[in-house]
């Protein structure tokens, strides 16, 4: 049976961490930038460049993750059957799923009685790796084939919407339209719609074959940086032309500068097939890159990445706590506003609430470097504690 390489394994866990990092960079910028919750930072007519910047970098975690944890499934599939496997991704994406409605939603919101629920990427993450489940038994190249149709062919759908609040619109939603929806008094929103994420979890998966122990190195890198260039300049070939792959189209703007931006703001929800070639064709230049890289701080960086729920799930309770702080200390109002009344992203009225885009990096570097500890101590746990199935749900 095929084993990975340690050092196959580390370039991956470099990648995860790095978008885990940048991940918590995006958080911050919603709970604690002041500017977060009167305008849209990819809002070209209101943005800096920076700001712009700080958005969108981030969208390349999301696909990314998904992306990663496709081929930690085959990893895990070559110590398991088929069935085996199948079994492992059903449950894991029910407990994700759970994760999402439940710890998650919380997490968000710190408000007990749950007046929002989140459809947004553990919950993606669940389904898809539900779906993983059957891809799996299915030939690698079919399930590529599969993948890039939906991948390539979602965006036909642009146009197609179900209005109303009834549960075919929320139906519709969940596969390909976000939406906010409301039900007696809570608030739903659908921020990943499942196409076309449900198709670069199965790809990632495929991914994994390039890393079996029979698998020459030197093919690999060539693989990684083909395939990764071929997908950056599709993508610039495609949004060049403004023909297909975006439902929004790019424009001349106010100068060349914010022309650029308006080139690269494609759409995240759901993901455009540019926003897949952009980002996933990045993952796979990344990997490439790195695949022989050593040092301090990739070992740092990978920790982040051999614990990606642990740090998701504690960064969001941290990163709001913050904000509960800080809301109290500016503006002088109880911090049971937003614990018991004001969902995230409804505090409009919190006048004087919020900081600069310079102290909220500050406070990112901080919360991330702070983590770092917990992460490694949590990752050597997992380490010595393999024979613990509970630890594969973390």
């Amino acid at each position: 049976m095929n084993t990975i390489l340690k050092n196959r394994v580390t370039s991956i866990d470099f990648l995860r961490g790095t978008i885990m990092i940048i991940m918590a960079l995006d958080h911050v910028r919603d709970y604690l930038y002041s500017g977060s919750f009167y305008f849209n930072p990819l809002d070209l007519t209101k943005t800096t460049g920076i700001l712009f910047f700080t958005r969108w970098i981030t969208h390349f975690c999301a696909p990314i993750f998904m992306f990663l944890a496709g081929t930690s499934a085959f990893f895990i599939g070559l110590r398991r059957t088929k069935k085996e496997l199948s079994i492992f991704l059903i449950k894991r994406g029910l407990w994700l799923i759970f994760l999402e409605m439940i710890v998650v939603n919380f997490g968000w919101n710190f408000n007990i009685t749950f007046p929002m629920f989140f459809f947004i990427t553990i919950w993606a993450l669940g389904v898809s790796m539900i779906l993983l489940a059957a891809f799996i038994h299915l030939p690698i190249k079919s399930i590529l084939v599969i993948c890039i149709v939906i991948i390539a062919g979602h965006n036909l759908l642009d146009n197609v919407h179900v209005d109303g609040n009834s549960l075919l619109a929320f139906d519709w939603s969940l596969v390909h339209d976000q939406r906010f929806f409301t039900w007696h008094k809570e608030i739903f929103l659908v921020g990943y719609p499942i196409v076309p994420l449900m198709a670069i979890m199965p790809l990632g998966y495929c991914l994994g074959t390039w890393y079996t122990s029979s698998y020459n190195v030197e093919k690999r890198q060539r693989n990684l940086l083909w395939t990764g260039g071929f997908a950056i300049v599709l993508f610039v070939i495609l949004r060049y032309s403004n023909l297909y792959g975006d439902p929004v189209k790019w424009t001349v703007q106010k100068n060349a500068f914010f022309t650029f931006l308006s080139f690269l703001n494609v759409n995240k929800y759901p993901p455009s097939l540019l926003y897949v070639l952009i980002t996933l064709g990045a993952a796979l230049l990344f990997l490439a890159f790195t695949e022989k890289l050593k040092g301090r701080v990739v070992n740092v960086i990978s920790v982040y990445g051999r614990v990606p729920m642990f740090y998701y799930l504690i960064h969001i309770y941290i990163i709001h706590l913050i904000a509960l702080i800080a809301s109290a200390l500016t503006t002088g109002q109880d911090w049971k506003i937003w614990l018991l009344q004001k969902p995230i992203w409804f505090t409009a009225d919190l006048k004087g609430y919020g900081f600069s885009l310079p102290i909220a990096y500050l406070i990112w570097i901080a919360i991330v470097v702070g983590l770092y500890p917990l992460c490694k101590r949590y990752d050597a746990y997992k380490q010595a504690n393999k024979s613990k199935w509970w630890l594969s749900y973390l």
